[in-house]
């Protein structure tokens, strides 16, 4: 196995590590990274990739017991491809030939497929493309291998060799195009068993602790994207992007209580001179249950419902990230006295945080009893008390709502909600916390809004006067951060704890960086993972095609046409130039029987003196006459050579054909 082989290989194990990161057990990885830097340093040795069978077998049976500590099964996605790559690891390192090759470099193939399984996002088709071009590159060094060297290509031949790949990829490309637009998309015949859906991800959760978290981390990963054009958006401090209410309070954790999950199937409607308008959401994350969308939105269409608490989820799981049509009302129709059931769910407490309970009581008497009146003066109390806003609150202990706004007085989003909400509660006020994401950016294109993981955010929402009332008391303490969005809040705190005008020259090309990386994934999963059924049949009605018999012969047409284009240029490419001279001589042969064509090593004169041999002299005349014309069409000058001469030639000939005709049927006489 040549040296060009054996470093494509190296190639393919690279890439399958590199894809893995984000997934795969950190201790497989790390023997991944020490065997490849083994075979590594053998092929810079001169030495063949082959790995001692102990060394092999060794790698083998501690890559299966990292598999199976980590997912305590070889079975499902994650489990299933690190175990694919572990046996391509395992084949790859021991291949002595270009037998074992080929079978590694077919076996990468699939293995790159399999890790679509685990993420589809647009980094993954990037690795699994180069991943296909280096095992394509070494299928072809395998055919031309009794060919060459055994030694490394120069920079000209390997290029030469990837622009061969690229050829056949790009004469490849229209049919899978065609394919992919007008094939039939099905759902699939069965489904594959999505994630632990336990597993701890960034941003919005089922519960939400008090107090627990000393430092809040904040990530800058894409949590979803809004598609609509930037100018229908309400203003930056009105996007609130609602997921889920926590009504459920023990002291120190908010849940979310059975009846909030309940289907709601009366969805609401747009009412009369309610200002509404459609928009897509989509997800970064397919492990993320609830749909997060504007207050009083809705989804359109039956795999999504709406529960009672007003988040949206799927009917069932999904496994991919898809464009998801939802619709926004600014306004609802007045609701009915809100269930008793409901009310007592809302004003429930623990028997904790007695300064609290005494506080509300005192602010509710001191207003009147007015539950407006009540609500403005808790946000003038945490107004005049000189409440702070920092992602370092500390941690606290105890009564966590007494400690809050009686020692600290400091925290984030999730202090401010649940310490308001023990307030209108202790004042027989029903209250909830929801959580949710607030603000965002618009994308480069200004098309779409994204919101990341740092825009996630808590608020409350309050009944007064016979609807949900939303009420955010973070907005009071920090309005830059509900104003300016939490992802300008965050840069200027970085700016003013990084001095260097290097160190902000950096953080804002990765900002740029991230950003189109994320526009990047964005229309990578618009455009081509979420080409689902309905946006298929979205887009062919566009053009007419309504019916599966049209979008049959449409699909046969392009196929056959592409085909009848290939051949076409096939032939063009292959057709033999010809100069007007050798045209004249080709058709003249082309009327002759094959025993009177011209033979290759026959020059013109000889060709027309065998012709001539069986006729009479008469006859012969004119074959003599077109070999003088021959020869001075041959030896003069071509810008002396008059056109009349061509025509005389071009006669001559044609009377050679009929000369040679007339006594070929005198003899069959």
């Amino acid at each position: 196995m040549n040296k060009q082989i054996q470093l494509l290989v190296l190639g393919v194990l690279l890439v399958i590590l590199v894809a893995q990161i984000a997934f795969a057990p950190i201790s497989l990885l790390v023997a991944y990274a020490v065997i490849w830097l083994a075979a590594l340093r053998m092929f810079w040795g001169k030495r063949s990739l082959v790995l001692p069978v102990v060394l092999r077998g060794g790698f083998v049976v501690l890559g299966l017991g990292c598999i199976y500590l980590q997912y305590r099964t070889f079975f499902g996605i994650d489990a299933g491809v690190s175990f694919l790559s572990l046996c391509l690891y395992g084949k790859a390192l021991e291949s002595k030939d270009k037998r074992d090759a080929l079978v590694s470099f077919n076996f990468a193939l699939f293995v790159f497929a399999s890790l679509f399984l685990h993420s589809q996002a647009f980094y993954m088709a990037v690795l699994i493309f180069i991943g296909v071009i280096i095992s394509l590159l070494g299928l072809y060094a395998i055919q031309k291998a009794d060919f060459t060297e055994h030694t490394l290509p120069d920079k000209k031949e390997l290029w030469a060799d990837t622009l061969h790949i690229f050829k056949a990829i790009a004469f490849a490309m229209p049919f899978f195009m065609v394919l992919f637009l007008f094939f039939p998309r099905f759902p699939p015949l069965w489904y594959i068993p999505l994630p632990d859906q336990n597993k701890a991800v960034t941003g919005v959760t089922d519960q939400l602790s008090l107090g627990d978290i000393a430092e809040l981390s904040q990530s800058n990963a894409l949590a979803f994207r809004i598609v609509l054009p930037v100018s229908h958006l309400p203003s930056r401090s009105a996007l609130y992007w609602r997921g889920m209410v926590l009504d459920d309070f023990d002291g120190q954790k908010w849940r979310s209580s059975e009846v909030n999950q309940q289907w709601l199937f009366d969805q609401a409607v747009p009412i009369a001179n309610a200002r509404h308008f459609n928009y897509i959401y989509l997800q970064a994350d397919p492990e993320q249950r609830w749909i997060m969308g504007l207050e009083h939105s809705i989804p359109m269409s039956g795999r999504y419902v709406l529960r009672q608490d007003g988040s949206i989820i799927a009917r069932r799981p999904v496994q991919t990230t898809q464009p998801i049509a939802l619709t926004w009302i600014s306004a609802s129709s007045p609701n009915a006295d809100l269930p008793n059931y409901i009310r007592q769910i809302n004003l429930r407490l623990p028997e904790t945080d007695p300064r609290s309970k005494a506080l509300a009581q005192q602010l509710y008497n001191e207003s009147g009893q007015q539950p407006e009146q009540y609500i403005q003066s808790v946000l003038r109390w945490y107004r005049e008390n000189k409440f702070s806003y920092s992602l370092s609150p500390g941690r606290l202990q105890g009564d966590r709502v007494d400690q809050f706004l009686f020692q600290t007085r400091v925290g984030f989003c999730e202090h401010f909600a649940s310490s308001f909400v023990v307030l209108m509660r202790a004042a027989g006020i029903p209250a909830r916390v929801v959580v949710g994401y607030q603000g965002g950016q618009p994308a480069p294109d200004h098309q779409s809004w994204e919101v990341r993981q740092l825009d996630a955010h808590a608020w409350t929402e309050v009944w007064i006067n016979r609807h949900w009332q939303r009420i955010d008391p973070t907005a009071l303490v920090a309005p830059q951060r509900i104003d300016g969005g939490m992802q300008n809040y965050s840069n200027q705190i970085r700016q003013q704890t990084n001095t260097t005008f290097l160190t902000n020259q950096r953080l804002s090309f990765m900002n740029k960086l991230r950003v189109w990386s994320d526009y990047a994934s964005y229309q990578w999963q618009s455009k081509v993972v979420g080409y689902d059924v309905e946006q298929q049949r979205s887009w062919l009605k566009q053009w007419g095609i309504n019916s599966q018999a049209k979008l049959l012969w449409i699909l046969v047409v392009t196929i056959l046409s592409l085909l009848l284009l290939y051949i076409a240029i096939i032939l063009w490419r292959n057709r033999v130039q010809r100069t007007p001279y050798e045209q004249i001589i080709y058709k003249f042969n082309q009327t002759l029987d094959s025993s009177l064509q011209k033979q290759s090593a026959e020059t013109f004169q000889k060709w027309m003196l065998r012709l001539s041999q069986q006729l009479n002299i008469e006859q012969r005349s004119v074959f003599h006459r077109v070999v003088l014309i021959q020869q001075q069409l041959v030896f003069q000058q071509k810008q002396q050579v008059d056109s009349k001469i061509w025509l005389e030639f071009s006669s001559l000939l044609k009377e050679c054909s009929i000369v040679l005709k007339k006594h070929r049927n005198d003899l069959s006489r």
